[in-house]
């Protein structure tokens, strides 16, 4: 499994110290007018059978240390609602959706782009911009098997960056590629966008009505 081993040790600790201590704020999210306000949600509120794998809060990710305090997911009403449509198509198969990432704080984007080498940019959101992660307007899913609680095979791993990460890569054995279309056409379907890059990446249609936010998941647990 290829991943993006690209984050500097000795510096990412530090980075996350800074993060939580308020120091590194430097920047703040950009600042936009006549946004919605926020209508986040924590996914399994909606429905607790969606699993969660939240590789952000394991070292299980590119960055190889975990960057969230605790494994939730949050979206836009929306976004999480459109998700639940289509986990309850797929329970008919015996499938379902697993999360793998959510609302991102944008803290986190400000993290991972000053941790990145110049050249390696194109991987990760620029903060000055924001991204549809700190929107909640963007999630990170596969399928998983309701019996086996494993997640069905696709053309690529979750943060494999290579080309076979694509949603039109054209490799892998037939399965995978039909597991990764029929994901890619339910969520169409409902409401999202695949990123052009990421087969697992989906972008809720209207996404830019929404203002970006860094919120902790602490903090929005409590609105809800």
């Amino acid at each position: 499994m290829l991943r993006r081993k690209i984050f500097a040790k000795s510096l990412l600790p530090a980075l996350i110290l800074m993060i939580v201590s308020g120091t590194a704020a430097q920047l703040a999210p950009p600042r936009e007018e006549n946004k919605r306000e926020a209508d986040l949600i924590e996914i399994i509120k909606l429905d607790k059978t969606i699993k969660l794998d939240i590789k952000y809060a394991t070292a299980d990710n590119f960055v190889g240390k975990p960057v969230y305090p605790e494994a939730r997911a949050f979206l836009q009403r929306p976004a999480a609602e459109g998700v639940v449509r289509v986990h309850k198509w797929l329970n008919r198969q015996g499938l379902g959706i697993v999360i793998y990432d959510g609302y991102r704080p944008w803290a986190i984007t400000k993290l991972f782009w000053e941790t990145v080498r110049p050249d390696q940019r194109e991987f990760v959101a620029d903060p000055a911009k924001g991204s549809k992660h700190n929107r909640g307007c963007a999630v990170d899913l596969g399928i998983y098997d309701l019996k086996t609680g494993k997640a069905i095979p696709m053309p690529s791993a979750y943060d494999e960056f290579t080309e076979r990460a694509s949603p039109n890569y054209s490799g892998g054995t037939d399965e995978e590629r039909n597991n990764r279309d029929k994901l890619r056409q339910l969520m169409e379907a409902n409401g999202f966008t695949v990123n052009p890059n990421e087969w697992w990446h989906f972008d809720l249609i209207g996404w830019e009505k929404y203002a970006i936010y860094d919120i902790a998941f602490s903090e929005v647990g409590k609105k809800k």
